[in-house]
This record gives C-alpha cells, structure tokens and sequence, in this order.
C-alpha cells in the first residue's frame, strides 16, 4: 500500500463513511467495517486535537524559557559586575566563579641589532619603511 499523509487518508475516510453510510440497504456486510471507519476517524479527530494543544501548550513553553534565559542572563551580568567590582578585575579568586581575569599581555620589548633594549623615542623617530607599489 503507497504511504498518503494524513489529511489525504482522512478525507478519503470520510468519502467512504458517508457513501457506505448512503447505500447501507444495499451493504449490509460493509455494516462492521463502516463503524470501523467511524472510529478511527473519531480517533483522528481527537488526535489533532490534542495535537494542537500541545502545540500551543509548546509556543507557550518556549516562550516563558526565552523570558527566563533573558532574565539569567541579565542576572549574570549585575553577578558578574558585583564580583568584579569586589575582588577586582586581575584578582584570581574570579576563577572560582567561573569569571577569568584580566591578564595583560607581556609588552614587547623592542631590541636594537647590537641586542640592547631601544629606548621609546627611538623607535617612534624612524619614519615607517615604505611598501612595495602592486600594479
């Protein structure tokens, strides 16, 4: 038997409940199977409708755990801002809160060829090198 979606198999259902419902006199042995036929088309019905009450009861789920994930996350943020503001922003005890602190990076220090430290005017006096032309 080819596989036809629901609402294909339910409106054939009903054609063929109201045409053996029609010629009954006619089909008497068609009786049992056409109360068959009532039945899973009752079963059908109450199934969607159910269906779409879960469904709305879902929209209705997912919006209140949108409403709470905005809410924990501002909550995180005003957490987040009284640790900092507390232990400070380099203190290591935020790792316990799951928070990382500000870790600077080392400064670079610039060498000259003979290996000695360039002093800062220096190494803002020189003119920058000039860059290859593409064409």
């Amino acid at each position: 038997m080819s596989r036809k979606n629901y609402a294909i198999v339910q409106k054939t259902l009903e054609l063929r409940r109201a045409a053996l419902a029609a010629n009954s006199a006619e089909l008497p042995q068609m009786e049992l199977p056409r109360q068959k036929v009532e039945e899973v088309l009752s079963g059908l019905k109450d199934l969607e409708v159910q269906q779409a009450s879960l469904t709305a009861a879902k929209q209705e789920a997912t919006k209140r755990r949108k409403a709470l994930h905005d809410a924990g996350l501002q909550l995180l943020t005003f957490v987040d801002a009284g640790l900092r503001q507390h232990y400070g922003t380099q203190s290591e005890k935020l790792v316990e809160f799951g928070r990382q602190p500000f870790r600077s990076q080392p400064r670079v220090r610039l060498v000259g060829p003979d290996g000695k430290p360039l002093k800062p005017s220096a190494v803002s006096a020189e003119p920058p090198a000039p860059s290859p032309a593409h064409g």
